[in-house]
């Protein structure tokens, strides 16, 4: 199976050249030339599974280059001890027809490591298959969780380097600790002085400098993406979709075949990106939910068509999710329209203008797949407070967002269908926000929130964050955008 860029202006390449990349040479994503198609027998066989051979088993279907006893080896070595739950990724069920799929078990307490444990083991066994002998240097731009799980997955990883951006004042104080903190001989952390968008669209700009990238080539580096733009890092998410589908089947949620719903706290857009090529491949997946935070461009989106970030941007207590420019929506706007020369204009007309409008026949293809909403700051506090009051479940504000948005559906409807919460944070990272929404605010700050909500609750903080406040702080250094590629050119001196 080759991979294509959605703008259609590069050569196809095979699923190791695309991990490897990154981002294809037209700015463009990769994406495969076919979606494979499953039918239920294999997904009764993967019922019977763990979640190591469920994500082989996924994993294979897209990456034919990759032996079945290497994906096996990579998943096993991936999923393993790091977790603290053998489950890896488990099936919480709220009541009958609600379950909150716990992404959040992993060694940085985020969903972002189902994809950055495996990702770089991904790319060094990409990098041998192709023979590359130079050192691939990871940048990445961060909202909160993605650059503590790429620091985490790539720490130390022989023939890597790896460099995050983060917004100043854009992450919480518990994100940011977890970076500034972050070990390993390869890494490097600076925030910028502006959102996620700045930070995005800077790492973008270093990418497209192509004398940029002779300099670095004549250093012996060359540059790579551990963000959801890279295929090797949106890939492995499809593996949970699969796998929460047969837990809600073994658990009589749904009978085999029967739809499930599936509402997904998003602002990048990978994450629920990676739940629709699940649905395209043949996974009983009913109605995709996209929730969004006060930042509601992607609802927007969905109702009008009109893609705008030009708007007024909002700082929340769901800061994953604080983002105007939806990076993974490029590669649904391929898939529909089938029309590389009609995306490339939308993502021209996004830079130069801040806008496109995909038209109705598209609009109606994206609201066939997607249903939208949205949930204020406030309200998705009053989630986190009426699911410990009524239920004993504690959640973090991401998850809460996707909770209040399918509450809000379900009220409006009047009726109940199985439905998965993708959850995407462990609560201890949002200390602040979570305690105030249960009744137990506190002017403490930074790590000392992890054992105070553990206290409030009697819920045991994951080990990872109940040790932050005991580390060496390595990284404090900030440059504004305009410095990006010069801190960059340090770095890889």
């Amino acid at each position: 199976m080759n991979y294509v860029s959605t703008r259609g202006r590069s050569p196809a390449v095979t699923a190791s050249q695309a991990i490897i990349r990154g981002i294809a040479p037209d700015g463009g994503l990769y994406v495969p030339e076919t979606i494979p198609a499953v039918d239920m027998g294999f997904i009764s066989r993967l019922g019977q599974m763990d979640y190591r051979h469920r994500a082989a088993e996924v994993l294979r279907l897209y990456l034919e280059e990759f032996s079945s006893e290497e994906l096996e080896q990579i998943a096993a070595d991936s999923y393993g001890g790091n977790f603290d739950s053998a489950a890896v990724a488990p099936l919480h069920r709220l009541d009958g027809d609600t379950a909150y799929l716990e992404l959040w078990h992993g060694p940085t307490s985020a969903f972002k490591d189902m994809a950055l444990q495996i990702m770089p083991r991904l790319l060094t066994s990409s990098l041998r298959k192709n023979g590359e002998q130079r050192t691939v240097s990871i940048l990445v731009a961060t909202s909160g969780d993605t650059g503590k799980a790429a620091l985490e997955g790539f720490k130390d990883v022989p023939g890597t380097r790896i460099m995050v951006f983060y917004p100043r004042d854009g992450v919480s104080q518990v994100q940011k600790l977890q970076m500034a903190t972050q070990e390993g001989r390869n890494v490097n952390v600076v925030a910028v002085d502006g959102n996620f968008d700045d930070a995005q669209t800077g790492v973008k700009r270093i990418f497209a400098d192509r004398g940029f990238a002779r300099t670095l080539d004549e250093r012996g580096y060359f540059l790579s993406s551990a963000n959801s733009i890279n295929w090797g890092r949106l890939v492995p998410q499809v593996a949970y979709y699969f796998s929460a589908y047969c837990d809600g089947v073994n658990a009589g949620m749904v009978k085999p075949g029967e739809p499930l719903d599936f509402c997904v706290p998003t602002g990048n857009f990978g994450n629920i990106l990676a739940g629709w090529f699940a649905k395209r491949m043949g996974l009983p997946v009913g109605r995709l939910i996209c929730a969004s935070n006060d930042n509601h461009v992607l609802t927007d989106f969905i109702a009008t068509g009109v893609y705008d970030k030009n708007r007024p941007f909002h700082l929340t207590s769901s800061p994953s999710m604080d983002i105007l420019v939806s990076s993974n929506l490029e590669r649904l706007l391929y898939c529909l329209s089938g029309d590389p020369q009609r995306v490339g204009t939308f993502m021209d007309r996004l830079a130069a203008q801040g806008r496109y409008d995909v038209g109705p026949s598209l609009l109606a293809a994206v609201g066939a797949e997607f249903a939208g909403g949205f949930c204020e700051d406030a309200a998705a506090g009053e989630e986190i407070g009426l699911l410990w009051r009524e239920h004993g479940y504690l959640t973090d504000t991401h998850t809460a967002v996707a909770s209040r948005v399918l509450r809000r559906i379900r009220e409006r409807e009047g009726a109940r269908r199985p439905t998965v919460v993708v959850s995407t944070a462990s609560p201890f990272k949002f200390g602040a926000a979570v305690l105030r929404a249960i009744g137990a605010p506190t002017d403490e700050t930074g790590p000392a929130l992890v054992d105070i909500l553990s206290a409030a609750t009697g819920v045991a903080a994951p080990a990872p964050l109940a040790g932050l406040g005991n580390k060496k702080v390595r990284f404090d250094r900030w440059v504004p955008v305009a410095d990006m590629e010069k801190a960059v050119s340090e770095f890889l001196a």
